[in-house]
């Protein structure tokens, strides 16, 4: 086989990653897997997940599962997936002993693996076994890379066990920002294995948008007032406070505040009602707690202006996704989807009250402005289109790839 013959063939892909469909409470990771592997089987290559089972025997959630010798086995969307069974588990992090067992006997059937996410077990148990194969592997840290929330003292335990073998037998390292990129090279990683593909739109999930109004008539909140959005975890680096603080001044006559999202850290939704109240706008503020499909399309259908000023996002999916609905946005220059939207689709800013303040009142006092970026979320939308990010990302594969194919197929 040829040079030519091998960059125009399918390849056989295995994606090992801790959650997957349909535990959609785990976050984007698991729509963002879901829309990658959909858009790499749709060029034609043979793709396969690896994850573990975060209770599909309490309920199967919809699935036509087969009892496998290492757990589950389904398919999604057409692609083959093994759900590990899970002897036990701490908080994200679970154990799954029949790894082992397919890392020796199946690991053969693929060209190359592409790990997700840190602070796990699978990553760094299957990539033992790629490096004793010299079978080539990426890894993506999906904004890991530098720990920001919790468990500080764990994580670096993790890395001096698991981490240093897992990320230096990395044949590449995907980030997803220009700033996740910076913090790869900061941290010594060579720019020759450091490649850049932002995280993409699921053209499919915003095919059908719901009709305007559903989510303003489901909350009583009237058609002719300003709906700004704040939807993520609501933990204390994501500024949600700060939003209902400027909320309060810049939006002191009319207006409405969704916070929408789940409690990613306990008691905070409670800290944030208390601000709100503080602030005299409780009850013009709305907290949806977390949202999902319909009802959070619905959201993002009749927002006006979306807000994220957080202190730190790898990318921020959820973002790309106001922006594919035609929201205007306000995001911090610490999120990394940040160059995508200055001078396109919004504002960006500085995490701090007076900047927010001074985009917010820009935005509801200026309409040729607000027109201008709403009209710009189109350009952005094709540039994040999962059709040609997954092109970009096969040709990642094929540059990881030596020579030789494997020659079967799937699990």
């Amino acid at each position: 086989m040829n040079r030519l013959d091998r960059e125009v063939s399918p390849m056989r892909i295995l994606k090992v990653v801790q959650s997957y469909f349909p535990f959609e409470e785990k976050g984007g990771t698991v729509f963002k897997v879901r829309a990658l592997a959909r858009a790499l089987a749709g060029r034609g290559n043979s793709v396969s997940i690896l994850t573990a089972d975060l209770g599909l025997g309490r309920t199967r959630h919809g699935l036509e599962l087969e009892s496998h010798e290492w757990g589950w086995r389904a398919n999604v969307d057409g692609i083959p997936v093994v759900y590990l069974s899970t002897a036990g588990h701490y908080r994200a992090l679970t154990f799954n002993p029949n790894v082992i067992d397919f890392s020796q006997n199946a690991l053969g059937r693929f060209e190359i693996v592409h790990f997700y996410g840190l602070y796990d077990l699978l990553g760094p148990a299957v990539s033992y076994f790629c490096r004793r194969r010299s079978l080539p592997y990426v890894v993506e840290p999906m904004g890991m890379f530098r720990p920001i929330d919790r468990g500080f003292r764990l994580k670096r335990l993790w890395h001096r066990a698991l981490g240093r073998p897992f990320l230096r037998g990395a044949a590449e390292m995907v980030a997803t920002s220009e700033l996740e990129q910076q913090e790869f090279l900061d941290d010594g990683i060579p720019a020759s294995k450091v490649v850049l593909r932002y995280n993409g739109i699921d053209p499919e999930s915003f095919a059908d948008p719901p009709s305007a109004g559903l989510f303003r008539a489901a909350w009583n909140i009237p058609a002719d007032e300003p709906l700004i959005v704040f939807l993520s975890r609501l933990i204390p680096r994501k500024g949600a406070d700060m939003l209902i603080r400027v909320f309060a001044r810049v939006c002191a006559k009319g207006g409405r505040l969704v916070i929408a999202g789940p409690e990613g850290e306990a008691g905070y939704r409670e800290y944030l009602e208390r601000c709100a109240r503080e602030a005299g706008c409780a009850e013009r503020v709305v907290f949806t707690g977390a949202i999902y499909r319909d009802e959070k399309k619905a959201l993002l259908r009749d927002a006006d202006i979306f807000v994220l000023a957080s202190r730190y996002e790898n990318f921020a999916n959820v973002v790309a996704e106001a922006i594919a609905y035609d929201v205007p946005v306000i995001v911090s220059n610490t999120c990394g989807i940040h160059s995508l939207v200055q001078g396109r689709a919004g504002i960006v800013i500085s995490p701090e009250e007076g900047a927010l303040a001074a985009a917010l009142e820009r935005f509801l006092a200026d309409e040729a402005f607000y027109l201008q970026c709403r009209a710009g979320c189109r350009e952005v939308v094709r540039e994040l289109g999962w059709d040609r990010l997954s092109g970009q990302m096969e040709g990642f594969y094929r540059q990881a790839l030596g020579t030789g194919d494997r020659g079967l197929e799937g699990f």
